[in-house]
C-alpha cells in the first residue's frame, strides 16, 4: 500500500506523525483527524467519468504537520482512475502531487494541534472500482457503490482505512429520471430544470470510508415504518415493487428493537434495505445497508431473512463500534454472526439458534481443514483479499458463544452494553473488548482470548465410555488428537441419557485441559447414550462412541 510522504520541519521529531503501523502495514495518519467529508458528485447517462469535488474538513492532532495525504487512486493501464485537476483552502491554490494511488497536499501553513481547516479537492474520472456504473439485471443503467474494504479511494479521495471515522455528506446531481439514496438523512432534492436533478444526503455520524454509500437507480421507494422516530425504508429495482416491499417489511423492526433493548442504542438517523446490482449478498453500509439485487424472491426466504438480521446487527458491531485495525475484523464479522444468532434464538426458538451454531461449526472445521494454523485475529496483515474468511465469522461467532457460556448470560450482556457504550461511534481492538468482559465478569479472560483467538487450530478429541454395574458408574475417556497446536482448556458437558427421552438425565461437566483423560460419573441406571456437549456450547469435533 502507498506510504505517506510527510514534510516535517528538522527541528520537529513528532511520531504522532509517522506511519504507526503497530497492527497493519497501512500507514495511520495519526496527525490528523477527519471530522467531515462533503462529496459533490455529478453523474451522466453519456459516460461513465464521473466529475468530482471533495471538501475534507479536517482538525489537528499535533503540531507540525505539513502535508495532507489522500488515498485516491491514479488512472491505471485501461484509462480508468482519477485525474486531479485543482486543490484549494479557502479560495487559494495548493501544491500537490498524485502518484501511486496517494494524493499528497502541501498545505500552506504549519497544522496546530486543534485547529481545523478545509480543504477541497476538484477530479474527475471513470472509477476502476467502488463505484459500479451499469445495468442491473433488468438491464436498467445504475450507479452503486461498493467500497469494501479500502475500495473508497477508486472515487472518493479519503483518509481510506477502516480507523479513520468522519461524518459524510453526498451531493449528487444526476439525470432526472434517477433517485439517489445515501447515508444519513435527505436534506434536499431539486430539479434543476436542465434534465438533472440535485439530491443531498447527510450523515451527522461518524463512519469508516467503506461504509460511505451510494445507490442511483429508478427505485421503488416505501416507508415501511419508523422506530424510536427514524424512517425505516424500502429502496428496490422498480420492476421488484410488489416482492420486495414484501420481502423487506420484516423482520427489520423487530431486529432494531432487539438490539437497542439488549445492546444499546442504535446510532443512525435511519435504517434502509436497498438492492443492488454491486453487492452479492450483504452490506453493512451504515443506515443504507445494500443487497444482491437476488434477495428479492417474493417469498421471505429464510436465507435472506438471515442476512437481513446479519446486516442490522451490523449496525452495532462494525458500524457504530468499528474495529480499530482490519487485524481485528472479527469485532465486526464474529460479532455480526453470532449476533444473528442470538436474534434468531430470541425470535424463532432454541432449536433454530442450534442449527445455526452447529452449520457455523461445520464451516469452521471445514476451513481449518485447508489452513489448520488459522488465526482470527491477524498480525499485521498486509493482503486485503484475506480480510476476511469462515473463520471470522463463523469461528468469531463461536468465540463468543463460548464467552457466554463461561461467563452467564446477565455477565456476558452487562460487558456487552459496556463494551458498546464505551466506544459508540469510535473504534476498538480486541483488548478493548476482553477489557470490558473482563470487568464484567470480575476475572482474567487473557487465557481464553489467546487460546481461541491468537492461536490456530480446534479440538479434535477422540474417546469412549462404558458402564460398570457393579459401581453403577460411567467410565468416560477423552483425548485431545490434534496435531497443529497444543491442548485446549476446553469445559465440557457430559449429557448422561437414560431412557427414551430427548432431553439427557443428567449433564455433569468435566475439564478437558491436556491430551489424556479419564473421569468417572455416577449413575442411576444403566444409560442408554452418553453424549459429549449436549446442550451446543462447545467448539470441537469428536470421534465417542460406547466400548
Amino acid at each position: 500500500m502507498p506510504q505517506a510522504r510527510l514534510l516535517v520541519l528538522a527541528f520537529l521529531v513528532l511520531p504522532t506523525l509517522g506511519a504507526d503501523t503497530r497492527l497493519d502495514t497501512y500507514p495511520r495518519r495519526t496527525g490528523i483527524d477527519v471530522e467531515n467529508y462533503r462529496f459533490e458528485i455529478t453523474l451522466s447517462d453519456d459516460t461513465d467519468e464521473i466529475e468530482g469535488r471533495a471538501t475534507v474538513s479536517l482538525r489537528f492532532r499535533a503540531n507540525g504537520v505539513v502535508t495532507l495525504p489522500l488515498d485516491l487512486s491514479n488512472v491505471d493501464d485501461s484509462g480508468r482512475g482519477m485525474r486531479v485537476s485543482a486543490v484549494t483552502m479557502s479560495g487559494a491554490a495548493l501544491d500537490y502531487t498524485h502518484e501511486d494511488d496517494l494524493l499528497t497536499i502541501r498545505l500552506a501553513e504549519l497544522g496546530r494541534a486543534g485547529h481545523r481547516i478545509d480543504v477541497t479537492v476538484e477530479y474527475r474520472g471513470t472509477p476502476a472500482g467502488g463505484l459500479r456504473i451499469g445495468p442491473n439485471k433488468y438491464g436498467d443503467r445504475t450507479f452503486f457503490s461498493d467500497n469494501w474494504p479500502n475500495r473508497a479511494r477508486n472515487w472518493l479521495p479519503t483518509i481510506d482505512h477502516v480507523y479513520e471515522k468522519a461524518t459524510n455528506e453526498f451531493v449528487v446531481t444526476a439525470p432526472s429520471q434517477y433517485q439517489v439514496v445515501s447515508n444519513g438523512l435527505l436534506v434536499e432534492e431539486s430539479d434543476l430544470g436542465d434534465g438533472a436533478r440535485l439530491t443531498h444526503w447527510k450523515q451527522s455520524v461518524p463512519i469508516s470510508p467503506w461504509l460511505f454509500t451510494l445507490g442511483v437507480a429508478r427505485f421503488a421507494v416505501q416507508k415501511v415504518d419508523d422506530f424510536e422516530g427514524k424512517p425505516i425504508q424500502t429502496w428496490v429495482s422498480r420492476q421488484d415493487r410488489d416482492a420486495g416491499f414484501y420481502d423487506f417489511a420484516v423482520p427489520t423492526k423487530q431486529v432494531l428493537e432487539f438490539f437497542d433493548d439488549y445492546v444499546g442504542p442504535f446510532a443512525y438517523e435511519k435504517l434502509a434495505n436497498v438492492t443492488s446490482p454491486a453487492t452479492g449478498g450483504g452490506m453493512e453500509a451504515a443506515s443504507a445497508i445494500m443487497y444482491g439485487e437476488n434477495s428479492v424472491t417474493g417469498n421471505r426466504s429464510i436465507r435472506w431473512r438471515n442476512v437481513i438480521i446479519h446486516e442490522v446487527a451490523h449496525q452495532w458491531f462494525g458500524n457504530a463500534v468499528t474495529e480499530a485495525d482490519w487485524d481485528d475484523v472479527w469485532l465486526s464479522e464474529g460479532f455480526a454472526t453470532y449476533f444473528t444468532l442470538l436474534f434468531r434464538e430470541h425470535a424463532y426458538g432454541r432449536d433454530d439458534f442450534v442449527d445455526g451454531l452447529k452449520s457455523s461449526a461445520e464451516r469452521v472445521f471445514a476451513q481449518y481443514e485447508q489452513d489448520p494454523d488459522y488465526r482470527i485475529v491477524h498480525d499485521d496483515l498486509d493482503d486485503m483479499s484475506r480480510v476476511t474468511s469462515g473463520a471470522t465469522y463463523q469461528k468469531g461467532a463461536w468465540v463468543l458463544h463460548m464467552l457466554r457460556k463461561r461467563m452467564g448470560d446477565e455477565a456476558f450482556w452487562s460487558g456487552i452494553q459496556r463494551y458498546y457504550a464505551a466506544h459508540l461511534n469510535g473504534s476498538a481492538t480486541t483488548d478493548d473488548f476482553r477489557s470490558a468482559m473482563e470487568q464484567a465478569a470480575g476475572e482474567d479472560l487473557e487465557p481464553f482470548f489467546r487460546q481461541w483467538l491468537y492461536q490456530g487450530g480446534n479440538p479434535h478429541l477422540t474417546g469412549w465410555w462404558r458402564y460398570d454395574p457393579t459401581a453403577q458408574a460411567v467410565s468416560i475417556e477423552i483425548n485431545q488428537t490434534q496435531t497443529n497446536v497444543g491442548p485446549f482448556d476446553l469445559p465440557l458437558e457430559v449429557g448422561i441419557y437414560i431412557g427414551t427421552g430427548e432431553r439427557p438425565t443428567s449433564i455433569h461437566t468435566v475439564h478437558v485441559t491436556g491430551g489424556f483423560h479419564r473421569f468417572v460419573i455416577p449413575v442411576s441406571g444403566e444409560p442408554d447414550d452418553v453424549r459429549l456437549d449436549p446442550d451446543t456450547w462447545a467448539l470441537f469435533r469428536a470421534d465417542f462412541e460406547r466400548r
